[in-house]
């Protein structure tokens, strides 16, 4: 081989060692849309609001702007780079999704997507966009949710999606959307306790399988913190969680950590409004692992992040400040966003 070969083919190999020694923009986000829905009559799902002549008055030119103002969003959350994962929830059907990564200005991105096929009376769903150069897709499947209550309408599936990153290391990702608070935080705390359970024998199940877990879950939890669903069923751990430089290998990779910590809830920041109050209903929760320092995988900074660019948030007249720049507001067109903001969370990835 000549010494010309020889040079270029060993600056190929420190250049693509170098590549997977260190990544620091693997960048991880979810994002409730609000509403997702195509125009079109679902006949076995709730979906006549969202059609042209429904309540709501869903027209195509709505829906296709609706798909334009998500790609914005993703692609300002991603700042220079495209977010590696992205969760969306309250996503209609494989329709939307296609239209979404392939109909959009957000086909530039190469996303690739999954999705679950939830019983929810309203067919809304859940789904992960992935890009194909930084996780590569090994597996997906969906669990439903038992709920025992007696004329409880069914919920969302769990979305589960296993593959590997640049270094060869295996992510679990778990994407959630639990029962609303809608008739009452009270009268419906039950439903949302019976799916932490469901989601918690899930992940029990999970690290029983792997010699190393490196577990995400994020989603719409229609909970705090420090709600009980959150701290004392799924046990979520929002107290004390060390950042990336003062984690310990000791830290128990059987546990769950919640990077929301329990003393950043105040009125005054959330990722929901609700009558002038904040609300931090969305959740990126990670298994302790990806808290340790010496893990090939671990959490920049062990922190998550509210996006609240100001072209996501409008006047709040009948409170105070801002609130969430909304798609509509009852029957009214807002020609906004969502009701939530995004929130996301950056990996840095070794070489193990």
């Amino acid at each position: 081989m000549s010494g010309r070969r020889v040079f270029i083919l060993s600056l190929y190999l420190i250049i693509s060692f170098t590549e997977i020694v260190s990544q620091n923009n693997f960048r991880v986000m979810f994002y409730n849309v609000e509403n997702l829905f195509d125009t079109f009559d679902n006949p076995v799902k709730d979906d006549n609001d969202f059609l042209p002549d429904g309540f709501m008055n869903w027209t195509p030119w709505k829906y296709r702007k609706k798909l334009r103002n998500i790609t914005s969003v993703i692609t300002a959350v991603g700042g220079m780079q495209s977010p590696a994962l992205v969760g969306l929830c309250e996503v209609e059907n494989d329709s939307v999704m296609y239209d979404l990564i392939n109909r959009s200005p957000l086909r530039a991105q190469g996303y690739e997507y999954v999705m679950t096929d939830s019983p929810d009376i309203r067919g809304i769903n859940i789904a992960l966009l992935y890009q194909r150069h930084q996780f590569k897709l090994l597996k997906s499947t969906e669990y439903v949710i038992e709920l025992g209550e007696k004329n409880r309408r069914p919920t969302r599936n769990i979305l589960h999606v296993t593959g590997l990153i640049i270094n060869g290391d295996t992510l679990d990702v778990l994407v959630c959307h639990f029962p609303s608070r809608s008739g009452g935080q009270k009268e419906t705390e039950k439903a949302r306790i019976e799916s932490a359970k469901a989601l918690r024998n899930r992940v029990d199940s999970l690290i029983s399988k792997r010699d190393t877990a490196n577990i995400i879950i994020m989603g719409d939890f229609n909970d705090q913190p420090n709600d009980k669903s959150m701290s004392a069923v799924l046990r979520a751990n929002c107290n004390n969680i060390p950042s990336d430089s003062e984690s310990s290998e000791t830290k128990n990779e059987k546990e769950l950590f919640n990077l929301f910590r329990s003393g950043e809830i105040d009125n005054d920041k959330g990722t929901y409004k609700y009558q002038g109050k904040w609300y931090i209903n969305d959740h990126i929760i990670v298994s302790g692992n990806l808290l340790n320092a010496k893990n090939p995988i671990i959490v920049k900074n062990s922190e998550v992040n509210i996006y609240a660019g100001d072209f996501l948030l409008e006047d709040d007249l009948k409170y105070y400040g801002k609130k969430p720049f909304r798609t509509n507001m009852g029957p009214r067109y807002n020609d906004g966003f969502s009701d939530h903001l995004p929130i996301y969370m950056d990996l840095i990835i070794n070489a193990p």
